[in-house]
């Protein structure tokens, strides 16, 4: 569907089947691809799938078809080939399943060009967090990768829908562009370039968050004493409201626990009044006053 709606068309062989299991591309090796695949799908066919070429990084765990895509996509690519992924944000970071040990391999490896962590609500079905991979066999900058933080891109168009703009693109290519040139310097909370050495250090998690850091602040030109006795001041207005609220709630609650309690009083009192003697009401309702101290 998505190659049809973009007039794109696609050989995907000589009849539906099962991309695992019965492979119509095998002997595909492919100089670009572009994979949108489903997101932590499960249950993929490990157990048909053990001693198969594609997990030369180490095999995927069948609770989780993350990598068992990626190194699909490996697997068919050409020597100069390269690979453009939707991945779910799970797969920068989990250890589980053997997952970060293959995630240590493909790092090692040399493939990992550039990992861009995207916002929610990219897609009209799912609101899962997710990062594109760009794997490249003949990395022009060796042994470094970059990390692009675009959470904070997009434009919504709709309630449940964001879209990046054309600014949003060019900047992201740029950037991109820059880091293959070799002119491009980090720039806080947005992009930054590690190497093999430093991805190691954070247990060859990739999440670019981990990298690029927090986006600096800009002088306001405001003094610091100035400043520093301005937010103390706001603070203690927040604090003196804060105990305002605390004490309207507390009051509101002891009115409605006063309610229930005498509510309770009126019902326990008439069934054990229409069950007792006449005698024995007018003891009943002068001790149940007496418990709940009412009139």
């Amino acid at each position: 569907m998505n190659l049809a709606i973009r007039g794109i068309e696609p050989d995907l062989g000589t009849y539906a089947a099962d991309t695992f299991l019965e492979d119509r591309h095998a002997t595909l090796r492919a100089d670009y691809i572009m994979s949108n695949p489903p997101l932590n799908i499960y249950g993929w066919g490990q157990d048909k799938l053990k001693d198969v070429p594609h997990w030369k990084y180490g095999t995927p765990p069948e609770g989780m078809a993350n990598f068992t895509w990626l190194q699909h996509m490996i697997y068919h690519l050409a020597p100069a080939g390269r690979i453009g992924m939707v991945l779910a944000n799970a797969s920068l970071s989990s250890q589980t399943g053997g997952e970060g040990e293959i995630r240590n391999n493909i790092i090692n490896a040399n493939l990992v060009e550039c990992i861009i962590a995207m916002y929610t609500q990219l897609f009209y079905t799912t609101q899962i967090p997710f990062s594109l991979w760009f794997i490249n066999k003949p990395k022009k900058q060796s042994g470094k990768t970059l990390f692009i933080d675009a959470r904070k891109m997009g434009t919504r168009v709709s309630p449940k829908l964001r879209e990046l703009t054309d600014e949003d693109i060019q900047k992201i290519s740029d950037t991109y562009e820059g880091f293959v040139e070799g002119t491009l310097e980090d720039i806080k909370g947005f992009c930054a370039v590690t190497d093999i050495a430093e991805i190691e250090k954070q247990d060859f998690i990739l999440t670019p968050g981990r990298y690029v850091g927090i986006e600096e602040q800009g002088d306001d030109g405001e003094p610091f004493e100035d400043k520093m006795n301005r937010l103390t001041s706001e603070l203690s207005e927040m604090f003196a409201k804060s105990h305002e609220l605390e004490e309207k709630v507390r009051k509101n609650h002891g009115r409605l626990l006063c309610k229930l309690e005498k509510k309770h009083y009126q019902t326990t009192t008439q069934s054990i009044m229409s069950s007792s003697k006449p005698s024995s009401r007018q003891n009943t309702q002068t001790a149940m006053k007496r418990i709940w101290s009412l009139p």
